[in-house]
């Protein structure tokens, strides 16, 4: 019960409220955008979403290789992590323009760099747990993060629903995908503006 009254927790809460449901969004929707944009069909649209997220996978990769190369160059934990998520959230500003992108290839290359660079900010994010808080309370913070992500899931859900049978358009979705990161970083700062470890009694 405790661990609610914690901001660090609602920090890393916040951070997941805002990116798990442009994940999703990413995961349910693509399929569709390709088809409806580019004129796919279950066939055609194959490769460029193995492209998309085979650059998800290196995006992964990097997150965690780039805030540990920032600590061993001697920046701290906050540092690190938070300076990689800004150059992430940075590199997703470029899915506003996917929508007006005629070229497929180009798209895919700016969806995926989007979808590379959440899943960058997601492995320092996600680790934010372990950094703050002592062992016992992490899988509890975890827990706490990902309801509120499954939250926040259901909200794009719904929101993707009602713009796409209101005015068949994605921008807003992009829209919100672009912004959604600098968001959570914002979240995420303000309420732990050091990362500095949270004592929990038992």
């Amino acid at each position: 019960a405790k661990l609610i009254t914690i901001k660090e927790t609602w920090a890393y809460a916040i951070g997941k409220f805002c990116i798990d449901p442009i994940w999703w969004f990413f995961l349910f929707w693509l399929p569709g955008y390709l088809g409806t944009r580019y004129g796919l069909d279950l066939i055609s649209f194959g490769p460029p979403l193995v492209a998309i997220y085979l650059l998800s996978d290196g995006g992964s990769i990097f997150g965690g290789w780039m805030s540990g190369r920032l600590m061993k160059a001697g920046k701290s934990v906050n540092a690190a992590r938070k300076l990689t998520m800004l150059l992430c959230a940075f590199a997703v500003l470029p899915i506003f323009f996917a929508q007006s992108i005629d070229n497929l290839w180009l798209a895919v290359l700016v969806i995926g760099i989007a979808t590379a660079a959440h899943q960058a900010f997601s492995a320092n994010l996600y680790t934010l747990p372990s950094d703050l808080f002592p062992r016992g309370a992490v899988g509890s913070v975890v827990g706490i993060g990902g309801t509120v992500g499954a939250i926040g899931g259901m909200v794009m859900a719904k929101y993707a629903g009602y713009i796409l049978d209101g005015i068949g358009s994605y921008t807003p979705l992009f829209a919100v995908a672009g912004s959604a990161y600098f968001v959570a970083l914002a979240a995420v700062h303000l309420l732990s503006p050091r990362l500095e470890r949270v004592s929990v009694s038992t």
